[in-house]
């Protein structure tokens, strides 16, 4: 075993020893993500509304930022005022969310592009390699690659080479 496996297996196993409802701090996805980089969304339907500067993509909605997917049956994007630039994202339906090797779903998420912040709600599942974390609520910051999972943290560690 890798001393920096090592290190982060004794990690999990001190974050699943504190684990309660107030929340558990790891990291989510390989460092730190570009929230500047361009944007790209793949779906089979679109809506564009002007009253309220949004769009809304529906069936199969892949959305591609960096080294970041997510994915989920349906995406509102929210624009700022003059719609030049994107404020956020709500996606909804059952989501999927990528970045490296590591991947979370939960029934909701929320992506604010101007702070980088991403939350995943309702009955959220990390999987990191081996180990697994659930919880009801996932926040990630995309700035710094961290990631906050509150209320009533539960997790799975598995050891390299067990079964």
């Amino acid at each position: 075993m890798s001393i920096l496996r090592y290190i982060l297996l004794t990690a999990f196993i001190a974050l699943a020893a504190v684990a309660n409802a107030q929340g558990t701090q790891l990291s989510f996805g390989p460092l730190a993500q570009d929230t500047d980089a361009p944007i790209e969304i793949e779906a089979d339907e679109l809506a564009i509304s002007q009253a309220d500067n949004s769009a809304t993509f529906t069936g199969n909605v892949v959305i591609k930022q960096g080294e970041m997917s997510l994915a989920a049956p349906l995406v509102t994007v929210i624009y700022n005022a003059d719609s030049s630039d994107i404020d956020a994202l709500f996606a909804s339906g059952g989501v999927v969310l990528i970045s490296g090797d590591e991947a979370a779903e939960a029934e909701t998420a929320e992506y604010s592009v101007t702070t980088g912040l991403i939350i995943m709600r309702g009955d959220v599942l990390l999987a990191q390699g081996l180990s697994t974390l659930a919880a009801e609520e996932m926040t990630v910051n995309l700035s710094d690659g961290s990631a906050l999972l509150s209320g009533r943290v539960r997790t799975v560690l598995r050891p390299q080479g067990s079964n």
